[in-house]
């Protein structure tokens, strides 16, 4: 059985080469807070896609306007991380149009990538679930990479405040905490892994997917 922290790791026992969808979007406002919507429309329009455990979707980057809205630019992309075959059940999305809050968005078709290593990641919010605090989470955080058998450097960026990167999601009336997260010194093998298996638990509604960045 595995420990509280590890609850939401999700193992890849397929062992198959995961790949990136990236959908260009037409469309100009979202909610800044837009992962569970995302998800739920997504999964009304394709109940299959409900609770896939290897399904992994970011949120979508805009401007921030300061009031809870994002505006979306031509730099403002869906992408979507499944294993190789499960391609076509996610590729059903374009064209469609998909309805997010108050706003409607439509999807363009999909490019394909594969995942590449770097040698640095980062993840804009990982919840682990009963750790709230930077110093807890930070070490549950350090336990999941570990027991994945995962060797890096782990860190909680500081935001703009100089204070520890703490964010929030809301889901349904829930408020859930976390707190963004960098790993650095990975090898080639274990930065596709975490890039694959992420960090912490709800990776369908944006958190714990980790891209490369620069130091």
């Amino acid at each position: 059985m595995l420990s509280p922290d590890l609850a939401g790791v999700r193992i890849n026992e397929s062992n198959l080469p995961y790949v990136e969808l990236k959908f260009n979007i037409f469309g100009q406002i979202l909610p800044s807070d837009h992962g569970y919507a995302l998800y739920s429309t997504i999964s009304h329009l394709y109940p299959q896609l409900h609770e896939q455990q290897w399904l992994s979707i970011q949120t979508i980057m805009g401007i921030p306007d300061g009031k809870g809205k994002i505006y979306l630019t031509e730099k403002s992309h869906l992408r979507i991380r499944v294993p190789g075959d499960m391609v076509p059940a996610v590729y059903l999305l374009a064209g469609k149009a998909l309805t997010i809050g108050k706003h409607l968005i439509r999807l363009g078709i999909p490019q394909i990538f594969m995942l590449q290593p770097a040698s640095r990641l980062r993840s804009r919010i990982v919840v682990i679930k009963g750790f709230q605090e930077p110093e807890p989470f930070l070490s549950a955080a350090k336990r999941q990479l570990e027991a994945l058998g995962i060797q890096g450097r782990a860190w909680i960026p500081l935001n703009a405040e100089g204070e520890s990167d703490r964010k929030t999601i809301k889901i349904k009336k829930y408020t859930v905490v976390g707190f963004g997260l960098e790993v650095a010194d990975l090898s080639d093998e274990d930065s596709i892994k975490l890039q694959i298996v992420g960090c912490g638990g709800k990776r369908r509604m944006g958190c714990g997917i980790f891209v490369p960045t620069k130091s």
